[in-house]
């Protein structure tokens, strides 16, 4: 009785002191197991968002020119969800669960919904790309961050706090800084309407974006494992991608592209596939990682960990094409980054201390618990 007495008051407590990662972490075998899944997402959206962003560029670069088709490889590549999702029942037998278990009506409604709003985040995406430069585009969209940190708290009434605020307020800084000087920073070959053009663009792919992780981080807490939410993204990614069907189909359809790639595409038509096939890979890879960052950590982690790859895309973009990278971006790509390590510290610094806390707290709890003899 004394065992038993003592195991539920331990069960008690930790599900009252708990926090969502914590109970997150309780839909995978154990912690080791949470953490590889974490660190195998994060892998994801780190290859994934910066291996996408260089071949979107790569494409119009080399007089790829239809945004409709850089709209649609970025969730055309949807079937490859399917792997996260049948895999750990029918392959690995890891799980009790089958796949698409659980779905209601609603949450299809609220999916597809969502994978609309994806969508229009990745024509606003292509538009914005098709003209900046990728070390531009890529600072410019760390002030979703901003936006995250402000709908979060609407939406999911995230705390702010010093290592979350001084973050934000370092990314702001970084696009701001930017975004006065953006002048100087315009190929010589792009006009200024073009360029304002992709300069809107981009912010209003960040906002949307910034709307998009609090929302999914909403929906993803009556989420009760990591499978299911790798199938809501696929239905959003289907939405997604029908909403990019339609409107290449308003631009010419499947046949312009196939006419792109035969006759305007200066690589080469082999070239132009492989292109269009690498980048539906690594947009998923990037998609799949950043809802897993949702659902095992938070929108704003999620975020910040975004952001913080986009110091990665810059120095891409200098590398690789030749981007600009004077003293303004140089001084942006700073505040990125120390942003970042701030933030990372802080959480750091936060769990260590509510790790001890709960340690300290179970130990008083058993030192508690009554005892009693066995009859």
């Amino acid at each position: 009785m004394a065992n038993i007495s003592t195991t539920q008051t331990l069960e008690n407590l930790v599900d009252n002191t708990s926090s969502n990662t914590t109970l997150k972490r309780k839909t995978t075998s154990n912690n080791t197991s949470y953490t590889t899944i974490l660190i195998i997402n994060y892998l994801c959206l780190f290859i994934g968002s910066v291996s996408s962003s260089l071949l979107s560029k790569y494409y119009f670069i080399h007089k790829g020119s239809s945004r409709w088709v850089s709209t649609w490889v970025q969730s055309a590549g949807f079937p490859l969800l399917l792997i996260p999702i049948y895999f750990p029942f029918y392959i690995l037998k890891c799980t009790q669960r089958k796949p698409f278990t659980g779905f209601s009506p609603k949450i299809i409604i609220i999916s597809v919904f969502v994978g609309f709003m994806l969508g229009l985040n990745n024509l606003l995406f292509s538009w914005g790309n098709s003209y900046l430069p990728v070390s531009t585009s890529s600072i410019l969209l760390s002030s979703q961050l901003v936006f995250t940190l402000i709908l979060s708290v609407i939406i999911v009434k995230q705390k702010i706090t010093f290592q979350n605020l001084n973050c934000v307020i370092l990314l702001t800084l970084s696009s701001v800084l930017l975004a006065v000087s953006s002048s100087h920073d315009r190929p010589s070959d792009l006009t200024k309407s073009k360029y304002f053009i992709g300069f809107f663009s981009t912010i209003g792919a960040g906002l949307l974006f910034a709307l998009y992780l609090p929302v999914m981080e909403s929906i993803y807490r009556k989420v009760y494992c990591y499978e299911m939410a790798m199938e809501m993204q696929l239905i959003m990614e289907i939405a997604a991608t029908a909403l990019a069907v339609v409107g290449m189909a308003a631009d010419g359809g499947f046949k312009e592209m196939k006419r792109e790639g035969e006759a305007v595409f200066d690589r080469g038509e082999k070239i132009y596939w492989i292109t269009l096939v690498a980048n539906l890979v690594t947009w998923q890879l990037c998609f799949m990682g950043t809802a897993g960052m949702v659902f095992l950590t938070s929108s704003l982690t999620g975020g910040i960990c975004m952001t913080a790859l986009l110091a990665m895309n810059v120095l891409g973009g200098v590398v690789i094409y030749g981007d600009q990278f004077g003293g303004v971006k140089a001084v942006s790509t700073v505040l990125c980054t120390w942003g970042f390590c701030s933030y990372v510290y802080g959480m750091y610094v936060k769990m260590k201390k509510e790790s001890n806390h709960l340690s300290l707290t179970k130990n008083q709890t058993v030192e508690m618990a009554p005892v009693t003899d066995n009859v």
